[in-house]
């Protein structure tokens, strides 16, 4: 049931979003198409001002108007946003349990992120318990460079190639330490290996003392929508310990995230 309208009485609330997500509620709540009327009672507005805040819904896709009878129903928008929210919300979910496996296994932070343009964004995480730690830039809510992060080259390699090398060309390629790769054809090359041999690596790149081993998952579609990675010091995380045993690890666990996603592995 959408909740009654607000007065913009709280110093917090923008009123014209909050007036324009309550006649969302509303919409939502209808069932099915209504008229301007109706929406200006349901939402305590005047019709002048339900019907620009409709207006400009309209010219986002966020609701849609019936030229017949004029009626009012939610847009492919808003469908859109929240499909949106409920697969972030299902993958997490999909994802959690295997996190907390690799985790325990090797007692090491294992991250969940994707990609908006070109920044890695962190959506969960399980840390590490272990008495040494170091200072992460990873953490759920964070984003940043791609280029410089295990999980960031992993989403960028999946990308049509046009769109990856038009990126990597724009790019501010800023040195975080001396393992960064700032030369867009070194870094162009690194992705081409990621995408080829299926996981990408930070050495230090974004973090100096920090190690990450990052995989691909794959949705039903077999796009790539998301990476898991696990991170941790480099005196823990060697070359030995990623080669031989990280890299099968963190593959293994994306893949059986994708297989839950739908993925049949082509």
């Amino acid at each position: 049931m959408a909740k009654q309208g607000t007065n913009g009485d709280d110093a917090k609330t923008v009123q014209a979003v909050d007036r324009a997500l309550f006649i969302l509620e509303t919409l939502a709540d209808a069932g099915e198409p209504i008229t301007i009327t109706e929406i200006a009672q349901k939402t305590n507005l005047t019709l002048g001002t339900a019907h620009r805040l409709l207006y400009t819904m309209i010219q986002r896709g966020f609701v849609e108007q019936n030229t017949e009878n004029s009626k009012y129903r939610l847009g492919i928008k808003a469908f859109q946003v929240g499909n949106a929210a409920i697969y972030f919300k299902d993958l997490r979910s999909i994802a959690r349990p295997v996190m907390e496996e690799l985790q325990q296994k090797y007692n090491e932070t294992v991250n969940l992120a994707t990609l908006d343009d070109s920044e890695v964004v962190y959506i969960d995480q399980v840390e590490s318990t272990n008495m040494v730690l170091v200072r992460m830039f990873a953490r759920t809510g964070n984003r940043g460079p791609a280029y410089c992060t295990g999980s960031g080259k992993v989403l960028l390699s999946a990308l049509p190639q046009d769109k990856l090398e038009n990126l990597v060309y724009n790019m501010n390629l800023k040195k975080f330490s001396n393992e960064t790769i700032t030369d867009p054809e070194l870094l162009l090359k690194e992705l081409i290996r990621v995408k080829r041999d299926g996981y990408g690596l930070d050495l230090g790149e974004r973090d100096e003392e920090v190690r990450c081993v990052a995989a691909p998952i794959n949705n039903y579609e077999g796009k790539v929508i998301a990476a898991l990675s696990i991170s941790g010091p480099s005196i823990r995380i060697t070359t030995p310990f990623i080669k031989n045993e990280l890299v099968d690890a963190v593959k293994n666990a994306a893949n059986k995230i994708s297989i839950q996603l739908g993925y049949n592995g082509k």
